[in-house]
C-alpha cells in the first residue's frame, strides 16, 4: 500500500495549486501500479513530452501552464519537433511549425531549460553516481543508469513532467538497488582495433535489445578504452530495439567493477556469446544497400553528436576535398554547437557543406531536401526508426564509411572487415 509523505498529502489536496496536484495525482497513481510503497525526492528531470504527437500533448502542458505550476528540480528538455535556432530548415506544415514551438515555448515557461537535446548527459552538468533522477528519452534512461550510475525507470510523456513539478516519483523499477542485478552475461567479441567501431557499438547494442527486452544485462569483453560516445551508441540501439534501460559494462561502468558486483552475487539466467561474424551480420541486416548504390544523404547524431564526435568527424573531411557529393546533416545540441562555433569546427565544416541540425532531429521532423533513395548513417537509432518515420531507405555503417559514401556520391562499406 502506498503511504504518501505529510507533503505528498498537501500536493495532492492542492494546498500548491491546481496544477501541482494534477501532478501529483498522476504520481501517485502511478505509483500504485507499480506497487510502490511510497514516493521518493528526485534531484533532476529530463522531459520527452516537448516533441509534439498533437492537440492532447500541448492540451496537457497549457493546463500546467495556466495553473501557474512550475518544475520543482533542475529540468532538461529533450528534442522538439523543430530547430529553433534555424526555424528556416523546417520544410512541413505551417500549423505543424506553430504547434510545435508552442509546445517547446510552454515547457520553457514552466521553468525548463531550453535545452532540447536527447542527450542530457552532454550538457555542463549531469547526475551522479546514484542520483535519484526522472528522465524520459529512451537512449538518455539507458545511458543515465548505465553509464553515469544515476536511477531513473523508463519516464514516458505526461508522467515526466508530473515528476519534475512535484519532484517525487515512485520508489520502484530501477530506483531499488536490488533491481539493478545484471540477469544475463553477453559476451562481446574483440573490436579493439576495428576502424569501425562505433558501427560495432551499436550493432552490439541491436543485438543486446533483441535478445534481453528490458532485462538487465552484464557485458563482458568490451575495450578498456570504451568512450562515452561508444557506450551511447550501444545503448541507444539496445533502447530502440528493445526496451533496455540499463546496462552493466564489466570494468567500465561504475557499478560493474566486476561481473560479480554487476550480477550482485547471484549466478546469471543464462549466458551469450556473440562473434565478430553475428555483429557483421547485423550490420548487414540492418542496411538496406549494397556497395556502389546511389546516395541521397547521409544522417549523423541521433543521439545528438558530441564535441568529440565533431572533431572525428572534422578530420575524416580533412581526407577529402571540396564538399560531399550528397547532402549531409548532423544532429546536435545547442550546447554543444556552441562550443564548436567557439573552437571554430562549425563554420569549418559548413563551409565543407555538412548542415548541423539543433533542436530536433532529421528522423522526427522534415528538415531533410531528399527523402527519397538512400540515406547513411552510423546510428542504429536512426536506422531503425527512420524508415518508417519518414519513409526513406537506410545504409548502415560506420562514421568513416559514411563520409567516403558522402565524398563518393555513393554506397562505400569497408570489405577488409
Amino acid at each position: 500500500m502506498l503511504t504518501l509523505s505529510p507533503r505528498d498529502r498537501a500536493m495532492l489536496n492542492g494546498d500548491f495549486g491546481a496544477g501541482v496536484a494534477l501532478a501529483m495525482r498522476i504520481v501517485a497513481a502511478t505509483a500504485r501500479v507499480m506497487d510502490a510503497r511510497a514516493l521518493i525526492d528526485i534531484t533532476s528531470a529530463h522531459i520527452d513530452g516537448c516533441l509534439y504527437h498533437g492537440a492532447a500533448s500541448l492540451d496537457f502542458v497549457e493546463r500546467f501552464v495556466a495553473s501557474g505550476a512550475k518544475v520543482s528540480v533542475p529540468t532538461t528538455l529533450n528534442v522538439g519537433s523543430l530547430d529553433l535556432i534555424h526555424p528556416e530548415l523546417f520544410r512541413g506544415d505551417a500549423e505543424l511549425a506553430s504547434a510545435g514551438t508552442r509546445l517547446m515555448q510552454a515547457h520553457v515557461e514552466l521553468g525548463c531549460e531550453a535545452s532540447f537535446t536527447c542527450a542530457p548527459y552532454q550538457l555542463r552538468h549531469r547526475p551522479k553516481l546514484g542520483d535519484q533522477i526522472a528522465w524520459a528519452e529512451s537512449n538518455a534512461i539507458v545511458f543515465a543508469n548505465s553509464v553515469l550510475g544515476a536511477r531513473t525507470s523508463r519516464y514516458g510523456d505526461f508522467l515526466d513532467l508530473a515528476a519534475a513539478i512535484t519532484g517525487r516519483v515512485p520508489h520502484a523499477g530501477l530506483h531499488v538497488t536490488e533491481n539493478r542485478a545484471a540477469r544475463v552475461v553477453i559476451e562481446a567479441p574483440d573490436v579493439s582495433a576495428s576502424p569501425h567501431r562505433d558501427a560495432h557499438f551499436a550493432a552490439l547494442g541491436f543485438v543486446l535489445g533483441g535478445e534481453v527486452g528490458a532485462t538487465v544485462a552484464a557485458i563482458t569483453g568490451l575495450p578498456a578504452d570504451t568512450t562515452e560516445d561508444e557506450l551511447k551508441a550501444l545503448g541507444a540501439a539496445a533502447a530502440s530495439s528493445g526496451s533496455v534501460a540499463l546496462f552493466h559494462a564489466v570494468g567500465i561502468t561504475p557499478e560493474a567493477a566486476t561481473l560479480d558486483a554487476a550480477l550482485q552475487g547471484r549466478a546469471p539466467e543464462r549466458t551469450l556469446r556473440v562473434s565478430a561474424a553475428d555483429l557483421a551480420a547485423v550490420r548487414a541486416r540492418w542496411s538496406r544497400a549494397r556497395p556502389g548504390d546511389a546516395l541521397a544523404a547521409v544522417s549523423l547524431g541521433t543521439p545528438h553528436f558530441s564535441v568529440e564526435e565533431f572533431r572525428t568527424l572534422a578530420a575524416l573531411f580533412d581526407r577529402h576535398e571540396g564538399k560531399p557529393r550528397s547532402d549531409f546533416y548532423v544532429n546536435t545540441s545547442r550546447f554543444v554547437l556552441w562550443q564548436l562555433e567557439q573552437d571554430g569546427i562549425a563554420q569549418t565544416l559548413g563551409e565543407r557543406g555538412v548542415q548541423i541540425v539543433v533542436d530536433t532531429c532529421t528522423y522526427i521532423t522534415p528538415v531533410m531536401k531528399q527523402v527519397t533513395g538512400l540515406v547513411m548513417t552510423n546510428s542504429g537509432k536512426w536506422a531503425h526508426y527512420a524508415p518508417a518515420n519518414i519513409g526513406v531507405t537506410v545504409a548502415f555503417g560506420s562514421m568513416s564509411e559514411c563520409v567516403r559514401s558522402a565524398f563518393e556520391g555513393q554506397v562505400w562499406f569497408d570489405e577488409s572487415i
